[in-house]
């Protein structure tokens, strides 16, 4: 200790401990930006690569199941003879349903609060088919009790399956959410550390101007230039990555978030109007403000107020999903296909008003027409809104795989050329240091 204080007074001793301080914080500098960047490295290809078609998959289990109900209330409707179509499309939403969910499975990462709902789903999706099969089997052969069954089987849709697809949905979101979050997390660790290392550089040089009158020592200097490099990489790398990471959640995701509460809507209302006919005004609200209204075109009216908005012309009112949609969306290729889902809904509101006029004079067969007829009906209104938001998400998909795959891009290289920058800069602090001492001996 005696000889490392006596070391520590003399300029030699001196300029051995500023060649060690400086090459160490350099190595720091290197080493907490090439941590910081890995982590939001990994985090920007989580949301690119796994958080969002994760949620993506939640949102389409929850989609094709209630496609499966809204279609499957829609053929009990035609009659004994349902037509082949309608068959097939249900067979292709449970078909579907069961593939996203085998998906989820598969690449929840072993989530814990994933597990449960996923096994409820598991659990209670062939108990709807077989629902389902009994009230058709009921139907084919003009038994009443075909529409028992069918309702016993929306409401184990409902309460069951879609409860299930959409806490699945939300714990997925919250993971794409955090994944967010830690990917624009600004590494102030490692902007602090390289702030004092250019410092240290700095005084360094300062320090040998004013006892050497020297104006340049080319080691320092190029430690400088290499930690200043790094710096600015490390500050526009993320940056634009951050920039992108925003632009991606704000046109992508989140707008893709509200498509997906939108068509969930617009199929939930569908299968509501299906089944108003089916129960024939049977099962009425028990309690509350609609108490003795017809449960299923209560509900109707709920998920259209969610779609639109109370009123029932022009456009969407502000709060609703669409008109949420419609302010998401950047562009004209984003609004367009809103835009024309809105009219569509519209469409769908004023016929579905006519047809509930027509069942409640007793005309149902007019009534019947009027819902699931091949033209002038609520259900081809339905369709063009249907198709509309499917190119809506389409469109908002292509915007998010763009801007995150630019934010995950952003930070290329940048691990590999911190460890580079740093190790340089080191070498030519030592180095510049050296230069002075070699003047000693």
């Amino acid at each position: 200790m005696d000889r490392l204080r006596a070391a520590a007074v003399t300029e030699p001793g001196r300029l051995r401990i500023i060649g060690a301080v400086l090459a160490g914080a350099l190595l720091l500098f290197g080493a907490a930006t090439a941590w910081q960047v890995s982590e939001r490295e990994a985090s920007a290809d989580a949301v690119y690569g796994r958080s969002q078609p994760l949620s993506a998959e939640a949102a389409n289990i929850y989609r094709h199941l209630a496609d499966a109900n809204t279609t499957a209330a829609k053929g009990f409707l035609a009659g004994g003879k349902e037509p082949r179509q309608t068959r097939e499309q249900y067979r292709r939403a449970i078909a579907d349903a069961s593939l996203s969910l085998a998906k989820a499975s598969a690449t929840t990462g072993g989530s814990a609060r994933a597990r449960a709902p996923l096994a409820r789903l598991n659990q209670w999706l062939p108990v709807y088919t077989g629902l389902i099969e009994s009230a058709r089997a009921n139907n084919r052969q003009g038994l009443p009790l075909g529409g028992a069954y069918l309702r016993y089987a929306n409401d184990v849709m409902t309460d069951e399956l879609l409860a299930a697809a959409d806490e699945l949905y939300r714990t997925e979101s919250a993971r794409l959410d955090a994944d967010y979050r830690d990917a624009r997390a600004w590494p102030w660790a490692a902007v602090a550390t390289g702030v004092l290392a250019l410092g240290a550089l700095g005084w360094a040089q300062r320090r040998d101007y004013v006892r050497t009158n020297r104006v340049f020592n080319v080691g320092t200097l190029g430690a400088t230039g290499a930690c200043a490099a790094l710096l600015l990489w490390l500050l526009a790398g993320h940056g634009v990555a951050r920039a992108q990471l925003t632009d991606s959640d704000r046109h992508g995701a989140q707008s893709l978030r509200v498509l997906n509460e939108a068509q969930i809507s617009a199929l939930q209302a569908r299968a509501a109007e299906n089944l108003t006919l089916v129960a024939r005004g049977a099962v009425e609200v028990a309690d509350g403000p609609h108490r003795g209204k017809d449960a299923y075109e209560v509900r109707y009216e709920r998920q259209m107020a969610r779609l639109t908005g109370g009123t029932r012309g022009g456009a969407a009112e502000p709060g609703s999903l669409l008109a949420r949609a419609g302010t998401l969306a950047d562009d004209e290729a984003g609004r367009a296909p809103v835009a024309r889902a809105v009219g569509a809904v519209r469409q769908w509101q004023s016929r579905h008003t006519a047809a509930l006029s027509l069942s409640d004079r007793g005309d149902y067969d007019a009534a019947l027409n009027g819902v699931i007829g091949r033209t002038g009906s609520t259900d081809e209104s339905f369709a063009r809104a249907d198709r509309a938001l499917d190119e809506a998400r389409g469109h908002e998909q292509r915007e998010f795989e763009e801007a995150a795959r630019g934010a995950r891009d952003a930070f290329t290289g940048l691990v590999v050329g911190a460890g580079v920058l740093a190790v340089l800069g080191a070498l030519g602090a030592v180095l510049g240091i050296g230069r002075r001492l070699s003047e000693y001996r």
